[in-house]
C-alpha cells in the first residue's frame, strides 16, 4: 500500500538517498577526487587545493548523515510495523511485545533478561518445537515438564 501523496521532500531525499546508494555515484565520487588528486600539482598544492577537497567533502558528509538517518527512521518504522503485524497475528505471541520499540532502556533490558531466561529453559528442551511465549513461559514449561517426565 503505497501513499501517493508524500511531501516534495521526501521524493527528493528517496531519489538522493537511492543515488548515492548506487554505483555510479560511488564512480562519480571517485572520479572528483582522482581529478583532484591530479590536479594537485598544477595548484601546487597550494592551501586553497587542500580546503577544496575538505571543504567538499565536509558539506556532502553532513547533507548525507541527515539523509541516511531520515532513511534509517522509514525503514526501521517499516520494520516495526511488519513486526507487529507478525506479532498481533500470531495465536501463540505475547501482544505486550507489540510497540515495545517505545519502552525505556532499563524495561528493554528486563525483558531482555527474561527471554535469556526463556532460551535458557528451550535449550535444556530436548524439543525445538516446543513454545515459550513471554506471558506464560512459567505455565507452559511447568506442563511440559509433566508430561515429557
Amino acid at each position: 500500500m503505497k501513499s501517493k501523496t508524500s511531501s516534495g521532500f521526501e521524493k527528493i531525499a528517496d531519489r538522493i538517498t537511492c543515488f548515492t546508494g548506487s554505483s555510479t555515484a560511488f564512480g562519480i565520487a571517485a572520479a572528483v577526487v582522482i581529478i583532484w588528486a591530479v590536479s594537485g600539482p598544477i595548484f601546487k598544492y597550494s592551501d586553497t587545493w587542500q580546503l577544496v577537497i575538505n571543504t567538499g567533502t565536509t558539506i556532502v558528509t553532513f547533507m548525507m548523515v541527515f539523509l541516511i538517518q531520515k532513511s534509517q527512521n522509514k525503514e526501521s518504522k517499516a520494520i516495526q510495523l511488519k513486526l507487529n503485524e507478525l506479532i498481533a497475528a500470531s495465536r501463540h505471541a505475547s501482544n505486550r511485545m507489540v510497540d515495545i520499540e517505545d519502552l525505556t532502556e532499563l524495561e528493554l533490558d528486563m525483558l531482555h533478561k527474561y527471554y535469556a531466561t526463556l532460551s535458557d529453559k528451550a535449550e535444556e528442551d530436548d524439543d525445538i518445537h516446543k513454545s515459550h511465549s513471554i506471558d506464560n513461559a512459567r505455565i507452559r514449561q511447568e506442563e511440559k515438564n509433566k508430561r515429557y517426565n
